[in-house]
């Protein structure tokens, strides 16, 4: 700039010759040439485009098939990339050119795809659809940092938004988090809007999707039509991809100091009673008032109460456990060899024989855990004294400084069992990472009453 101004100073002065001002600023006369008479600028600079020879007309048309086949199929992670284009051209068509030319193509032919693509305003009535989504969010849990899964509804009515977090993005959690944005709006809209995330999509894509057994079976009792966006189109359930980043926002920035996932889910509630009274711009009133509107324009909810569970059919083992999704789960010993009904929720599982609930346990999150429970082992333990303190539902359990205590009364296997017994279920602590399994000791005060026949706690 600096040059330029100095250029256009001495020609306005008056000097005679290029040549001269090319002297006097030590600068190349091809410079002075170019800003003598002000015809350029240096801050305009002109974009030269020169089209790769190499580039025919037969290429650019197998790049826009390659672009038209990875659409139709839809399979995300499977597509072409320009690499992969350059490759086929070389292998089945002979191509003799460079690889770089054909990546300009292939970002040329992608940005013009963008920009020929136009969005719709969309305007839905009262009741008409539910958008729904998943996300993920990151929290301080009991002081540990871990990650969840947020399932973020809203309607498109209304835009009333409803969040609930979950361990996992299983089909149980799913079918789960439905029934309860359901009962949290008071109705069924006619539709829910979701992408083809194979959670609900069996097989297929958009318009071509076949949905999950069981989320067919939800969507036919409570009447819902389940919908699925195109591959690639998260701008067809924008009201709720816009809520995962509210929440992420306003609720879990900075990272929420939560005690159990519970209290997680209480803050989310909380955060969406708050959102009813805010007003989006270009709609005549709050959230909340809408969504009363709405709200008249649901379905009833039925009276039965679908069972979500995933099921499963193990046998009891030796060692007093059923086996599901990789982890044990210990029931009461005089059910061994016994057949079984393993009913799994999304954070507690339930086992079932002959129509009797037996067990109740926290859900494993992780990969072959056990969830063991000290009640179950003490019919056994009392005939078995010696291995308490090499059982693992014990050791699991029970503080180490209780096990040394009843070394030195040396009690026998009943009195044994008996301080086991007599235990509050309450004082064991159990882990919220792990759902359940394998319980760690949890140091408490006991005061002991012992004689030579007997052994309680108080």
């Amino acid at each position: 700039m600096d040059v330029y101004k100095s250029i256009r100073a001495l020609q306005l002065e008056g000097v005679t010759s290029q040549r001269a001002a090319a002297k006097i600023l030590g600068i190349s006369r091809n410079t002075v040439k170019k800003y003598w008479m002000g015809d350029a600028v240096p801050w305009d600079r002109k974009t030269y485009q020169r089209e790769a020879s190499v580039v025919t007309p037969e290429v650019r048309q197998f790049i826009e098939h390659c672009l038209d086949t990875d659409t139709a199929e839809g399979v995300k992670k499977q597509r072409h990339t320009a690499r992969r284009i350059y490759n086929r051209l070389v292998e089945e068509f002979g191509y003799t050119g460079s690889e770089s030319a054909i990546r300009a193509a292939v970002h040329e032919a992608k940005a013009k795809r963008k920009e020929n693509e136009v969005f719709i305003p969309l305007r839905f009535a009262p009741g008409q659809a539910l958008q729904i989504d998943w996300g993920e969010a990151t929290v301080r849990l009991a002081g540990e940092k871990v990650m969840v899964n947020l399932f973020c509804a809203r309607m498109s009515y209304s835009c009333a938004p409803y969040v609930i977090a979950y361990w996992r993005q299983n089909l149980e959690s799913f079918l789960d988090a439905i029934i309860h944005t359901l009962n949290y709006l008071g109705g069924i809209p006619r539709s829910i809007i979701f992408d083809n995330a194979r959670v609900a999509v069996k097989s297929g894509f958009g318009t071509h999707a076949a949905a999950q057994d069981n989320y067919s079976q939800l969507a036919a009792h409570y009447g819902f039509q389940p919908v699925f966006c195109n591959p690639a189109s998260g701008n067809e359930k924008g009201l709720v991809e816009n809520l995962v980043g509210y929440i992420r926002r306003n609720v879990c920035v900075p990272l929420p100091q939560v005690d159990s996932l519970e209290d997680f889910n209480t803050k989310l509630l909380e955060q969406c009673a708050k959102y009813l009274n805010h007003k989006i711009d270009g709609r005549s009133q709050e959230v909340g008032k809408m969504l009363a509107e709405e709200q008249a324009y649901l379905h009833p909810l039925p009276q039965y109460v679908l069972d979500i569970s995933k099921k499963a059919y193990p046998k009891v083992n030796r060692y007093s456990t059923v086996l599901f999704d990789t982890n044990y789960y210990s029931i009461p010993c005089k059910y061994k060899g016994k057949d079984t009904t393993v009913k799994a929720y999304p954070n507690r599982v339930e086992i079932w024989i002959n129509g009797l609930l037996v067990a109740t346990r926290d859900r494993c999150m992780g990969r072959k855990q056990e969830s063991l429970d000290l009640r179950h082992y003490l019919p056994i333990l009392e005939r078995k004294g010696r291995a308490i303190r090499y059982a693992r539902p014990v050791l699991n359990a029970v503080p180490t400084e209780f096990l040394k205590w009843m070394e030195k009364q040396h009690l026998n296997s009943v009195q044994m069992a008996n301080s086991l017994r007599f235990m509050h279920p309450s004082k064991f602590h159990r882990s919220e990472f792990g759902g359940g399994c394998g319980e760690r000791p949890l140091l408490f005060d006991m005061e002991l009453s012992v004689n030579s026949k007997s052994c309680t706690t108080r």
